[in-house]
């Protein structure tokens, strides 16, 4: 018996890193799942990878700058499935966090708009559809992927960082405006993940950097996130709503010099 079996399961940004190890997850933990992506190839290449462990799961294109394009994902899974229990919002606009999301002085009005309209419009959409759904089944668990870096300033990023300071917020009027009617709502906020889009930054000196602050002995894995959302899916966490639970090695639990104390 898994956690999660027979339940309906959407995750966005699913064709890699942290969403196609949550998607895989869910699956077994016995979830039907939606691997949705604006990669479809993607998608359907993890949809495969959990048919062939024995899961069940559908690959669905989306795009979450796309209003009708994040409705029509979730009447696609609805129309599948016959319902809807769990929604992780997990795609971002990582694309322009990596290259062209820059300090405030020399940031372009043009990327603010578009990191705000895929990474806090897109969820709001994506709730919007799912929420419905979730009150028509008597209950449902939302999970939005937020970071440390909305929680917490860094030299570059600052629209990626607003976006998903700004979901943090945005998980708690969710819980608080449909919690009554059976519908939790939680943020996840991780910290450095190592993934194929951010191991170019963790080798070397960078990731020796990155280590030295963290206080586990290693940097964090898709599955460390994947692990978090599946006890946030499930009935383990029926008394847990409005929280953001950070999975990032305790990067954000101590003092700024802790590292240099404990070198000295």
């Amino acid at each position: 018996m898994g956690r999660l079996d027979d339940r309906i399961a959407i995750v966005t940004g699913a064709a890699s890193g942290i969403g196609a190890a949550t998607a895989r997850r869910l699956a077994v933990e016995g979830a039907h799942t939606v691997v949705a992506d604006l990669n479809l190839d993607g998608a359907k290449a993890v949809t495969e990878e959990i048919r062939a462990a024995g899961g069940s799961a559908t690959a669905v294109p989306v795009d979450l700058g796309d209003i009708d394009s994040v409705r029509v994902m979730v009447a696609t899974a609805v129309d599948i499935y016959g319902g809807l229990d769990v929604l992780h919002n997990n795609a971002a606009a990582t694309h322009l966090a990596a290259r062209q999301d820059l300090a405030v002085l020399e940031a372009d009005p043009a990327v603010w708009d578009d990191t705000m309209r895929i990474n806090l419009r897109g969820t709001m959409v994506a709730i919007q559809a799912a929420v419905p759904h979730m009150i028509a089944r008597g209950a449902g668990s939302i999970i939005n992927t937020s970071s440390g870096a909305g929680l917490a300033g860094d030299l570059r990023n600052p629209a990626y960082g607003a976006s998903k300071a700004a979901l943090i917020n945005l998980t708690k009027y969710v819980a608080t405006q449909y919690g009554k009617q059976g519908v939790r709502c939680n943020a996840i906020a991780p910290g450095f993940i190592v993934t194929p889009a951010s191991a170019g930054s963790a080798h070397g000196a960078i990731r020796e950097k990155m280590l030295r602050h963290h206080l586990t002995p290693r940097l964090g894995r898709p599955e460390d996130v994947a692990a978090a959302v599946v006890f946030l899916a499930s009935d383990e966490s029926a008394f847990v709503t409005g929280h953001t639970l950070r999975v990032d090695g305790g990067l954000l639990s101590h003092q700024p010099y802790v590292a240099d104390l404990r070198e000295a």
